[in-house]
């Protein structure tokens, strides 16, 4: 399985935190935050990243280089000049792409199965999976309305499911993203919800991130006590 991680954003809501590094160096208990991520990758079999980078990306490039030294292969995507939001980023790096890939957020660590969520959507005839969970706005906003295995709206304010931070893709589920142009991850599930086309797969683990101070935190605690 091939996992795309999107490095690119500018985390302002961590402030001064990550002034002058990439969320994804953030040092956790000595570590990059990145390098939690491709340890629990490893876990799962996931061993071909694709990192789709922008603001201080070199920092990112002269620590992980082409990923022998952690056991795991990375080529590296870039924005260029202009930001284009987490879809437009994944649109870009598709010179690279697997026909089917999994994509995470670069400021996640996730506890799901991600073979059996791949098992899953192998059986299925669908653009794209979300892996969600039912978070009832405990961990961070609930955005998701999931009915019949399949995601049926996204951006609800009475929603009780959560995206958990990871999804499966299509190749062709790209068509739906313009080219060199920002598009947001709302956009595109959105779309695809329209066609039918956005399976759900449920994790019952919670999930972690490090999004915030108070979420970044609770990550490291988590790390100190496992």
């Amino acid at each position: 399985m091939q996992m795309v991680i999107l490095c690119g954003g500018l985390a302002t809501r961590l402030g001064n935190l990550a002034k002058n590094i990439p969320k994804s160096m953030i040092q956790i208990e000595g570590k990059p935050f990145l390098e939690y991520q491709i340890e629990n990758l490893k876990k799962h079999s996931i061993k071909d990243l694709i990192l789709c980078v922008g603001h201080l990306s070199d920092q990112i490039e002269h620590y992980f280089g082409d990923g022998s030294r952690f056991g795991v292969n990375i080529q590296y995507s870039h924005d260029g000049e202009k930001p284009l939001g987490p879809l437009g980023a994944v649109k870009n790096a598709e010179t690279f792409l697997d026909d089917d890939f999994l994509i995470m957020y670069g400021d996640s660590y996730l506890t799901v199965d991600f073979q059996k969520a791949y098992s899953f959507f192998k059986e299925k005839d669908k653009l794209s999976l979300m892996v969600v969970y039912k978070n009832n706005n405990k961990y961070d906003k609930s955005n998701l309305l999931v009915k019949d295995n399949s995601v049926i709206s996204y951006g609800e304010k009475d929603a009780i499911y959560i995206d958990y931070g990871t999804s499966i893709l299509t190749k062709k589920a790209l068509d739906l993203v313009p080219k060199d142009t920002f598009f947001s991850t709302g956009e595109f599930f959105k779309s695809l919800i329209e066609k039918n086309q956005l399976l759900a797969y449920e994790a019952t683990e919670r999930f972690y991130h490090i999004g915030n101070p108070e979420a970044l935190e609770e990550f490291r605690s988590f790390i100190i006590n496992q």
